[in-house]
């Protein structure tokens, strides 16, 4: 009997995770079926809990959910625990895990372009579960700085201080308005800004004239088409990376967690480019 995996969030039209996840079950002739589910936030508990059932093997979470199915859950790993954040479910026995596997997906994104954050200076903008994902990563390989800008300071201040519990090395800072953004050697747009059907597609979470030609900005965004930042960014000469590698590794890490078999990379790739 086939059994299934979900994508669970709102909205999900933009979401390619169903493109490559079903190509990765695919490649190694599986009996599983990945599909999208959209739920609306009153029916979020029920959906979790209807996931212990035998014939669902997990899901992916996606926004807006990530923080608050962590607590829908029978056992969080360490990680996950620590931030918070949740975008894997296991089904095992009717026992469900939550994982984050965000964090793996942009350490890999990183080393694919051959950037190391120890000692760098890096600025995150927004405080949501993307953003926490990317600090705990950055914490992992002693990244110096980390300046967060977020729409709602209070968010900012509830990240700094998470993160502070789990780092003495690394300098924190809020910064308050856009004309207080320090220098960076790496930018992180963790926003939905620029994102494909957002309503914000032509929007820049930044002004150009604080990117530095020596730095890499990476927008978590993953429209086909670059987004203005990382156009913006091209323009001044900077490096610039876009959320789809990041996306296929996260991907990758809940496969394995599922299937217990090493993803097929090269074969989700090539499912998105040929969408």
């Amino acid at each position: 009997m086939a059994r299934d995996v979900f994508i669970i969030g709102h909205p999900l039209s933009h979401s390619l995770s169903p493109l490559f996840q079903q190509r990765a079950f695919d490649f190694y002739h599986l009996d599983l079926i990945y599909r999208k589910w959209d739920v609306a936030e009153e029916d979020l508990k029920k959906a979790v809990g209807s996931l212990r059932k035998p014939q669902y093997l997990g899901a992916n979470v996606t926004i807006p959910y990530k923080e608050k199915v962590a607590r829908l859950l029978d056992h969080v790993s360490p990680l996950a625990e620590r931030m918070g954040v949740v975008n894997t479910l296991v089904n095992r026995g009717g026992i469900l895990w939550g994982y984050n596997t965000d964090v793996e997906g942009f350490m890999h994104a990183l080393e694919e372009v051959q950037f190391d954050p120890q000692g760098k200076r890096a600025v995150i903008l927004g405080a949501g579960g993307a953003a926490r994902a990317v600090c705990f990563g950055l914490l992992e390989k002693r990244v110096n700085s980390i300046s967060i800008l977020n729409r709602t300071p209070e968010r900012a201040e509830e990240l700094c201080y998470l993160l502070k519990k789990y780092s003495s090395q690394t300098n924190f800072e809020i910064v308050s308005t856009e004309d207080r953004v320090p220098s960076f050697n790496l930018l992180v747009n963790c926003t939905p800004l620029g994102m494909e059907h957002s309503g914000l597609e032509g929007s820049l979470p930044i002004r150009p004239e604080f990117i530095s030609p020596s730095s890499l900005v990476f927008d978590l965004t993953y429209n086909p088409e670059q987004t203005p930042l990382l156009r913006e960014a091209q323009k001044v000469g900077a490096k610039t990376l876009n959320g789809l590698s990041m996306l296929i590794y996260q991907g990758a890490a809940s496969f394995r967690l599922w299937t217990g078999r090493e993803a097929p990379i090269e074969t989700m790739r090539e499912a998105i480019s040929q969408s």
